[in-house]
């Protein structure tokens, strides 16, 4: 697929060559570009299983904390069954776990989180649904989703309108929505489905765009650095103690949340010319990265690369070219990136304690979750 203005983008940039290295070669017109060989991705993925299992209760249940509850076994699990590894026990424990977390609601969670766990369970169920045995508690799992969007009562002009938080209707954030967005596309719902084009104005509200879908405060006030970019709440805006606030009033665009945004455009059918998109992808070329969350550093790194392998694969742009006109084999990359920073174990840990991802039960699940993405399907 070709990217969006990238012939903007190379006119005035010189190519710096890239070095092609083994793997199955994708072309782009001019030359190969590798994704990693086979070999490679099953050697990390099966010492990563191991880990996983060595982790998992008896009860099938992988989360190190009951905060997160049935959220990192849902994540694991689906990781697992896309890199190939559907047969393996960690998933056929993980997903009898998951079936005893589902409530007379529809929703599928243990300890709050309601929303969040409940849409990671739709997508890791739709992943292993091969026989349809889980299509009713999709259907009903979706059904609850729904009931968590603000809406009603809303006026569409507010800026929370279409968003969703953790639960009930708490205060909504992208994060939450955007898992939202791919829960139910995963379900089956259109581009055209009611509650996704609500969930799509929210999020055109965490983008540090001025336009036509925003018009906040914060996002007339974005400097060159955000412009473009995903905040994670917009009602950040109103807190003058913020650390995401910026000199001038504006908010800090974020790596892992545009990625999430871009990802919900491409997933909602909003198309490449579309200026939301345009823009997001400008702000992604400007900040391309392995090593680390642009604007957050090292925080929430792993949960970074299930949101970039989702949007660039979505994307489709192979070579992907930065803002200095550099190709970069963006699969190869990533995959590199978590190779060379697997412990022995198996596992993937964030020194960082943000979000959780100090618990290598929930760092690795998503490492081998943005793995599944690093090899063409």
């Amino acid at each position: 697929m070709s990217s969006m203005s990238r012939r903007e983008w190379l006119k005035a940039a010189t190519v710096t060559p890239v070095v092609v290295v083994s793997g199955a070669p994708v072309e782009d017109g001019s030359r190969a570009w590798a994704a990693p060989a086979e070999k490679d991705v099953k050697a990390v993925v099966t010492q990563a299983a191991k880990f996983l299992a060595s982790k998992q209760k008896d009860n099938g249940d992988l989360a190190p904390d009951p905060r997160v509850g049935p959220g990192v076994s849902a994540l694991a699990v689906s990781a697992l069954v896309r890199n190939g590894l559907a047969d393996h026990p960690v998933v056929a424990k993980g997903l009898a776990f998951l079936e005893k977390q589902v409530k007379p609601d529809g929703g599928i969670y243990s300890q709050g989180l309601e929303n969040y766990t409940t849409c990671l369970a739709i997508v890791t169920f739709k992943e292993a649904n091969a026989d349809k045995k889980y299509d009713k508690v999709i259907d009903a799992a979706q059904k609850y989703v729904r009931g968590l969007q603000i809406g009603d009562g809303k006026e569409e002009s507010d800026v929370q309108f279409g968003g969703v938080g953790y639960g009930g209707k708490g205060r909504p954030d992208l994060s939450n929505t955007h898992f939202m967005v791919e829960a139910l596309i995963a379900a089956g719902a259109s581009k055209d489905d009611a509650s996704v084009k609500k969930a799509i104005k929210f999020i055109s509200r965490c983008q540090n765009l001025k336009s036509e879908f925003n018009e906040q405060p914060f996002a007339s006030k974005a400097g060159p650095a955000d412009e473009g970019g995903f905040v994670y709440n917009p009602l950040e805006q109103d807190n003058p103690k913020s650390e995401k606030r910026t000199a001038a009033g504006g908010l800090r665009s974020e790596g892992g949340m545009t990625y999430a945004g871009l990802k919900s455009f491409l997933y909602a059918g909003v198309g490449k010319d579309d200026p939301r998109v345009k823009a997001a992808i400008a702000w992604i070329r400007k900040n391309y990265t392995v090593t680390e969350n642009p604007g957050l550093g090292s925080a929430g790194l792993f949960y970074y690369y299930s949101t970039f392998a989702k949007a660039m694969d979505a994307l489709g742009e192979e070579p992907f070219v930065d803002a200095k006109g550099v190709k970069h084999d963006w699969r190869q990359e990533l995959f590199d990136q978590l190779k060379k920073t697997q412990k022995a174990d198996g596992s993937w840990t964030n020194a960082n304690r943000a979000f959780l991802e100090n618990a290598p039960e929930l760092a690795t699940a998503f490492a081998l979750l943005a793995i599944s993405y690093t090899t063409k399907k």
